[in-house]
């Protein structure tokens, strides 16, 4: 089976995604590859006599490695698809360094072609926050699969946006093995991309988070998006190395959202839009910048009301259906400003479900974010009805 010798290939230390093709290339398939000897690895571009014999030792040892590898996956609910499976993602495929493997544990569908990545600071502002979860609900309205790197700051808001959408769908991408949650405070958020997309990695199961793996992990969210929009970085953020793999090497799209010419979080932006990045205060910008696109997509019609949510009140109808779970959110906060923590205590749910109604609430012009993590109920609301459908 063409699966074991690609994760053989994936497995063996000291070669990466483009010796590997390399070596397949040489070889004339991964299965004749995974029994080459050291005569054609000697020959094979970035190899030579010096790594050959090392590089034959380290495949003889992964062929050791691949059924317990293959155990533990299944074991944990995760498929493995390789470069020759049709349901490795198209657009991964495409870039010359992709993974030979890659890990997930969810969905991909079709239509997760058409994917955005919002990335962004760890680290970022109640600004930067604010417009990752805003952009991530409008593009899982439109049809977008929101895609991004399951960390703290911007990517997590993203995830969320993407998640308050009835149908909204999002890919994280991670640093580590995809049995790893990492950050920790994640985990209750990845279960709930694995329901409504997938968690994907190009490392081995319980691989750690290592520094050295984002920026490889970067690449692969480049590599399943047709364009990246960097919300806040600074220019030292590895956003900032997704969107120059994205323009440099896979001739994607960068769009960028202007901030506070004074803050620090701003620069990354700011930077990228100087060197002719597409600047974004809509969707529309977004949307005319992909180019034709496989699955059709439309201007999501809550974006008007999260602008006016954002710039100034709107009017909202008499009667506003919620869910059960949110009208005990609703229910939760009081006349002033009621800060998350007092919300999660109040409602006795857990903190990711909190956030995740409290996006949908906020993109719907229910509930207005004010401070830092404090939300207080829109004044023009006159009526709340709960609703199992809502």
């Amino acid at each position: 089976m063409a699966l074991n010798h690609w994760i053989q290939l994936a497995l063996t230390e000291g070669i990466g995604p483009i010796l590997t093709s390399r070596i397949v290339e040489a070889a004339g398939s991964a299965e004749a590859a995974c029994s080459c000897g050291v005569g054609l690895l000697r020959n094979v571009e970035g190899i030579g006599s010096a790594k050959s014999q090392a590089i034959w030792r380290a495949m003889n040892v992964a062929a050791g490695e691949v059924e317990a590898e293959m155990g533990r996956a299944k074991a944990a609910g995760v498929a493995i698809f390789c470069l020759e499976d049709e349901q490795y993602p198209l657009m991964l495929k495409a870039i010359s360094d992709a993974p030979p493997v890659i890990y997930v544990r969810g969905t991909i569908e079709p239509r997760d072609l058409n994917g955005v990545a919002v990335v962004g600071s760890r680290r970022c502002s109640h600004y930067g926050r604010e417009q990752a979860e805003r952009f991530g609900g409008l593009l899982a309205e439109a049809g977008f699969t929101v895609v991004s790197g399951g960390a703290r700051g911007v990517d997590s808001a993203a995830h969320r946006g993407a998640l308050a959408l009835p149908k909204g769908r999002t890919f994280a991408v991670l640093g580590c093995g995809v049995d790893v949650a990492y950050p920790p405070e994640n985990s209750g958020l990845f279960e709930q991309i694995m329901g409504r997309g997938a968690v994907i990695s190009e490392f081995p199961m319980s691989s750690p988070p290592l520094r050295e793996n984002f920026p490889r992990r970067n690449r692969v969210i480049s590599g399943l998006s047709r364009g990246v929009l960097v919300v806040e970085a600074d220019v030292a953020s590895g956003a900032l190395i997704t969107a120059r793999l994205a323009c440099d090497s896979h001739n994607r799209p960068v769009f960028a959202i202007p901030g506070r010419i004074d803050s620090p979080m701003s620069a990354g932006p700011h930077a990228l839009i100087r060197d002719g990045a597409v600047l974004v205060m809509s969707m529309a910008e977004i949307v005319e910048n992909l180019g034709p696109l496989p699955f059709e997509v439309s201007e999501p019609v809550g974006e008007e009301s999260v602008r006016e949510e954002l710039g100034g009140a709107k009017e909202p109808q008499a009667v506003v259906m919620v869910s059960e779970r949110q009208q005990q959110i609703i229910d939760g906060i009081d006349s002033k400003p009621t800060a998350l923590d007092t919300l999660i205590a109040r409602t006795d749910l857990p903190a990711e479900a909190v956030m995740q109604d409290l996006t949908a609430l906020t993109l719907r012009g229910i509930v207005k974010r004010v401070g830092g993590q404090s939300y207080v109920l829109n004044e023009g609301l006159r009526a709340l009805k709960s609703s199992s459908e809502a």
